[in-house]
């Protein structure tokens, strides 16, 4: 009952503030861009989330030169923090001190445009835009369009990739680009990047054919199961590759139970650590979104399982890369079999093995 009120009082309120910023009206043309601009991109939610929203930021740091602030969440604030295209990153904290705190900061350092990135209708953000006194107000045609000053035709979500659809926004800062330009904009530290080299070097001496094969999902529902991994990899040993398994720390244990644990890849808290490894492998399994997007700024080839429970929206397939995948419409990944995964992903790999000698020829 409280739940159902709590809700109510939501709507309630949201109605009132749509109401309150239709009388203000919109603007009919497009805010001027310049070096002083200050911008602020708002991604909530998931290491996902963040990843596919940083190729928009890039893209406006390289053709306007603006100012470029990101407010992100607790779970995704790393994604941002050694982007060089970015100049600051606030963390946001749940609770009205830490909605208070966003206000002022928005406040103090003057902000020119505010940004909403979520392609769907947060309800926190919603209230952050209607009350923050920023000018321009940027966003997707949504139900909540009325907070916004500009908005762009939101794409149907069932036929256009996530990161085109967040690159409509693209339109409100007046540019083009070519979509070769788009990338996945993550920065990993070049410390990490030589460890995980160091790393993968001692582990396999010999040069060969790197798959890596990540275990590890954001839900329970999206692991495969220890046993299927091990079919799939003992149908894997006829092929002269190496394979390199990644998990994070709550799946070490059946990370063990796969494979030996000396072709387990180092297992860390840290994020960056872990990308770092992935980007040294020559192609990737993965059921994990946020992985496989990873992959892609190197344009890894990759293939992945995916659920796709009650919803029409696209899968979020990697972007400008080679895939190929399996997708359910359970809500977990339990009936997907070994023999489906087999007759996809062995000419899969067997495609790029080929491709790899022929290159060494």
């Amino acid at each position: 009952m409280l739940k159902k009120i709590e809700q109510f009082l939501k709507r309630l309120l949201l109605s009132f503030l749509f109401i309150s910023k239709k009388r203000k009206g919109r603007y009919s043309s497009n805010p001027v861009i310049t070096s002083n601009t200050k911008v602020l991109f708002v991604r909530l939610n998931r290491i996902g989330d963040a990843l596919v929203s940083t190729p928009l930021i890039d893209l406006v740091k390289k053709k306007t030169n603006c100012k470029i602030y990101v407010l992100a969440d607790k779970k995704n604030h790393f994604v941002f923090s050694n982007n060089p295209n970015i100049d600051s990153v606030i963390v946001f904290q749940k609770g009205l001190k830490g909605f208070v705190s966003i206000l002022k900061f928005i406040k103090n350092e003057k902000i020119d445009i505010i940004i909403d990135l979520h392609d769907d209708v947060s309800t926190t953000v919603t209230y952050l835009f209607a009350v923050s006194n920023v000018k321009y107000k940027f966003g997707l045609n949504k139900i909540n369009s009325e907070i916004y000053t500009h908005t762009v035709q939101r794409l149907d979500s069932s036929s256009n990739h996530i990161i085109d659809r967040i690159l409509k926004l693209s339109e409100l800062f007046g540019f083009t680009y070519m979509h070769d330009e788009i990338n996945i904009g993550y920065y990993p530290k070049d410390e990490n990047l030589s460890s995980a080299k160091e790393i993968i070097e001692k582990k396999f001496p010999e040069k060969k054919f790197l798959l890596g094969i990540n275990i590890s999902a954001g839900s329970d529902a999206r692991f495969w199961g220890v046993e299927r991994f091990k079919e799939i990899i003992e149908l894997l040993k006829k092929y002269d590759i190496y394979i390199l398994l990644f998990s994070d720390l709550k799946d070490y244990d059946k990370a063990k139970s796969i494979i030996d644990e000396k072709f387990i890849y180092p297992v860390s808290k840290d994020f960056d650590k872990f990308v770092s490894g992935v980007l040294q492998v020559d192609l990737l399994f993965s059921p994990d979104t946020s992985v496989i997007h990873i992959a892609s700024m190197k344009r890894i080839p990759v293939f992945g399982l995916y659920v796709k429970y009650k919803t029409q929206d696209m899968i979020w397939l990697p972007y400008n890369t080679d895939f190929d995948c399996i997708v359910t419409e359970e809500p977990t990944l339990k009936n997907i079999t070994v023999e489906e995964v087999k007759k996809k992903f062995i000419p899969f790999i067997e495609k790029h093995l080929d491709a790899k000698r022929s290159t060494k020829l």
